[in-house]
C-alpha cells in the first residue's frame, strides 16, 4: 500500500505529526479493526466461540 503522507513540523523542522488522505486512512483503520477481529476470534480461551455469521452481526453492532 502506497502511503501518501504529508509532515507537519514544528518551528525547528522537526516532524510532530503526519497527514494522510482520507482514502489512505479508512484503509489502514479497516486493515486494523479486521486485524483485531481475527485477533479476537483465534483467541483460545473459554469464553462462548461465534459462528461466522455471529461475529459478523456482532462486529457491525461495534462499528455502529
Amino acid at each position: 500500500m502506497e502511503l501518501a503522507r504529508q509532515y507537519i513540523v514544528n518551528e525547528k523542522d522537526e516532524r510532530i505529526a503526519v497527514q494522510l488522505d482520507i482514502e489512505t486512512f479508512n484503509k489502514i483503520e479497516d486493515t486494523l479493526e479486521n486485524f483485531a477481529l481475527y485477533s479476537l476470534m483465534q483467541t483460545d480461551n473459554d469464553d462462548e466461540l461465534l459462528d461466522l455469521q455471529d461475529a459478523k452481526s456482532h462486529y457491525e453492532k461495534l462499528k455502529s
